[in-house]
C-alpha cells in the first residue's frame, strides 16, 4: 500500500463578501420555497407566474421585454409563453411595427387568475418574510439594488 502525505489545507480567511453570499443565497431558498409551494398549488411554474405577474401589473409587452423581466432565456420565454396560451390565460398579439416581433398579453381568463391568486401569492410572501420589520425590509432593498447594480456593472 502506497502511503500518502497530505497537508491540512490553508486555512480561508475570513470574509464578509462569503458570508454574505451564502447568508443570501441560503435566505433566497427560505423564502423561494415557500414561492414554489404557491405557484405549484396553482399549476404553475414560477417562470409562468412571473410572466403572468408583469403582463398583470405592466400590461402587454414584447417577448423580449418580458424575457428581460423575468429573467428566462429567450427559448424559455418562448415556451412560458406558449404553456400559458394552452393554459388560455396569455395570447401572443404581433407588432404593428415589427413583423418578428409579437407582444405577449393576459387574456380575460389570465386578468380573472391574477386578480384573484395575486393577492393570495403576495400574502405568502409577506408571511415568508415576517421576521423583518417594514423598516428592515426598506433598508435591505435599498441595500440589495445597490449591491445589484454594482455587481452587474463589473466585468464578469
Amino acid at each position: 500500500m502506497i502511503e500518502v502525505k497530505t497537508t491540512p489545507p490553508a486555512p480561508i480567511p475570513d470574509s464578509r463578501a462569503l458570508k454574505l453570499w451564502v447568508i443570501l443565497s441560503r435566505a433566497h431558498a427560505a423564502v423561494e420555497a415557500h414561492a414554489r409551494a404557491d405557484f405549484n398549488r396553482r399549476g404553475l411554474s414560477p417562470g409562468e407566474f412571473g410572466a403572468l405577474e408583469v403582463l398583470y401589473h405592466r400590461g402587454p409587452l414584447l417577448l423580449g421585454e418580458l424575457q428581460r423581466k423575468i429573467l428566462v432565456s429567450s427559448g424559455g420565454i418562448t415556451y412560458v409563453i406558449d404553456r400559458l396560451a394552452e393554459k388560455g390565460l396569455v395570447t401572443r398579439k404581433p407588432s404593428p411595427s415589427d413583423r418578428r416581433a409579437s407582444y405577449a398579453e393576459l387574456t380575460v381568463a389570465g386578468v380573472e387568475l391574477m386578480a384573484c391568486i395575486f393577492p393570495l401569492h403576495q400574502a405568502v410572501i409577506e408571511r415568508a418574510m415576517s421576521g423583518l420589520s417594514d423598516r428592515e425590509m426598506e433598508v435591505l432593498a435599498g441595500a440589495l439594488k445597490r449591491l445589484g447594480r454594482e455587481a452587474a456593472a463589473l466585468e464578469p
